[in-house]
């Protein structure tokens, strides 16, 4: 049976297929439906969200060690937070299947940079392997345990966004169901001390040797002969550009398994090709090897290293003509509203930022959330977001080094809930323990709201739906040491600013824990007993506004002005923070 299938559910039928066991992961774009997905096969495999992606990684090697399949899923910015136990696994090898997915976002279009993980893999002497559509998205990723198990090697496989999130017919099978392989104590193997590194390095060596050799005849690198005028390597999403740009008019030689790099396949290609052009998004990975082996080819001098290719770019580059794959999209453009970015209609973190807008003299140090569009206008309320976790780090540092120039500037850091969990905790620790003096705002909203509201451990219940034990952030906040802990509801503007005044006066590390949940949340039953799910909507009476636009530092998409102040009423959701603003009592609640 077909089914049409994004490469993310792909990836999920896939492992499920290959008889998985065991998969971890942390949310994040573009790879966060691996493990939603994932989740309907729980009577097969254990899925867990971790709270980041190197305790998932470390999950995952540890279920591969005691002998299951196992999978670990991240976002390609999320691989650096895991790098550290995977360099060190691609030395020790495998029990069970042991693959880790890198969802890279070439164009940024919902993270901070564009790295090209392809280089993790040769860096870290791992297999790689990449699809170029969903269906190679499902049997690859067989193909990726088995070799795994076979070279005992951890195995990258690598994915961009528009294969997660594209759709193409996949043909489904059955489950084989593999029996977990049996553990066997082998402190050898599995004990990472430098004694036994040292030997694990020479035999990493070996294994990479016999991993080309398989790369030079594996049936996931194939040659198409066309016309032998052009030749064209190319991997992952590139083939599908390069196909539509070139049809039968060129030879490809698209290689799935892409570290080692197939090098007689390669030769032997590039001997058959009058010309020969590297298509691949981002970084010159394959070119710059196959240049380094003395042959002759095209890429990076005319394909351009920064954002996502198409085949529009691609036929420009290389052929010098304009071609529109997608047609009417210039007039698509032209009826697009241009809208900046900003927090939703009754976000609960708008009354924290408004608050904060307030206040002079202050650094906010901001983190990786929806949260972060604190720092649009009219809010302005952030300076600074470098990634997951660091918020508070940073914040730590820059508090140090005001006072050490003998500068009167405070610091608040901002972090999510879902990102205090994930690596937040162990800077408040350094902040605890080095004597630090900020203040640090946690914005639980209840949820992990910008990857669309996966549970986290403060949510109270798992991936798979059972009920858990929600970690209670205060209790956590004061055992690692903070004194100065407050709670407030940030849709109260005077509650949250006597929050922050209080905090900014104390000596000494402080939290303010703002606490109400996400907009766009569903409630569950615990949220309803708690802030129950009664807002009423808010108007503006023109008869009291003086179109004095206080309101509209807000922010809130709600809002316009026209003469007078308007608020639609499809889109408010009753937070009453612009009511709170308004110093004429011109915005009331409906129906009073």
């Amino acid at each position: 049976m077909k089914k049409l299938l994004t490469g993310n559910e792909a990836i999920a039928r896939g492992f499920y297929e290959a008889g998985g066991h065991v998969a971890a992961a942390y949310p994040g774009t573009p790879s966060t439906e691996i493990l939603e997905n994932m989740e309907q096969y729980k009577e097969d495999i254990y899925c867990e969200w971790s709270p980041n992606e190197k305790v998932a990684m470390e999950v995952a090697i540890g279920a591969s060690m005691a002998g299951a399949r196992s999978l670990a899923a991240m976002k390609h910015v999320g691989l650096n937070v895991a790098a550290d136990p995977i360099m060190t696994y691609a030395y020790l090898g495998v029990n069970g299947g042991f693959v880790f997915i890198s969802a890279d976002d070439p164009g940024m279009h919902s993270s901070q940079n564009e790295q090209d993980n392809r280089y993790f893999a040769k860096f870290g002497k791992m297999a790689m392997v990449e699809p170029t559509d969903s269906q190679e998205s499902k049997d690859y990723i067989k193909e990726a345990l088995r070799v795994s198990e076979e070279y005992d090697v951890p195995v990258l496989f690598r994915v961009t966004t528009r294969v997660c999130h594209s759709k193409t017919l996949v043909e489904l099978g059955e489950r084989t169901e593999v029996a977990k392989k049996p553990y066997v104590k082998n402190v050898g193997k599995f004990l990472a001390a430098p004694a036994h590194a040292k030997v694990l390095h020479v035999t990493l060596e070996e294994r990479l040797a016999r991993l080309e050799e398989y790369s030079n005849n594996s049936p996931l690198n194939t040659v198409e002969m066309n016309d032998k005028k052009i030749g064209i390597i190319t991997s992952g999403i590139s083939y599908q550009y390069a196909k539509e740009v070139f049809g039968n008019t060129a030879s490809y030689l698209k290689i799935g398994f892409t570290n080692p790099l197939p090098f007689k396949m390669i030769e032997a290609f590039a001997k058959e090709v009058e010309t020969l052009y590297v298509i691949e998004e981002l970084e010159p990975y394959m070119e710059e090897q196959i240049k380094a082996r003395g042959i002759k080819c095209i890429g990076k001098e005319l394909i351009p290293n920064v954002g996502e290719l198409n085949p529009d770019i691609i036929a420009k580059a290389l052929l010098g003509r304009e071609i529109r794959t997608i047609e009417g999209l210039d007039n698509l453009h032209d009826s697009i509203i241009k809208r900046p970015p900003t927090l939703c209609a009754g976000c609960p973190h708008r009354g924290l930022f408004y608050s904060l807008s307030k206040i002079k003299n202050v650094m906010v140090t901001g983190d990786i959330g929806c949260y972060t569009l604190g720092f649009t206008q009219p809010l302005n309320s952030m300076d600074t977001c470098v990634c997951m976790g660091g918020s508070i780090s940073t914040g730590h540092g820059a508090a140090k080094a005001f006072k050490q120039a003998g500068e009167d500037k405070k610091v608040v850091s901002v972090i999510g809930d879902s990102t205090f969990f994930h690596t937040g905790m162990n800077s408040l620790v350094d902040v605890v323990y080095n004597k630090g003096n900020t203040v640090t705002v946690i914005l639980d909203n209840r949820i992990t709201g910008m990857t669309g509201h996966q549970e986290n451990p403060g949510t109270g219940y798992t991936l798979m739906g059972d009920k858990t034990i929600a970690i209670n952030i205060p209790n956590l906040v004061k055992a690692l040491g903070v004194e100065d802990i407050q709670i407030v509801n940030p849709l109260n503007l005077k509650e949250t600013d006597a929050a922050l005044k209080k905090a900014l006066e104390f000596d000494g590390p402080s939290v303010v824990i703002t606490r109400w949940p996400c907009v766009l949340k569903k409630f569950s039953q615990e949220d309803k007993s708690e802030f129950g799910c009664e807002l009423k909507k808010y108007k503006v009476n023109e008869d009291k506004c003086k179109s004095c636009k206080l309101c509209l530092k807000s922010g809130c998409p709600a809002l316009s002005f026209d003469k007078y102040a308007k608020i639609d009423p499809d889109m408010c959701v009753g937070c009453s923070v612009c009511a709170q603003i308004c110093p004429f009592e011109a915005i009331e609640r409906v129906g009073e």
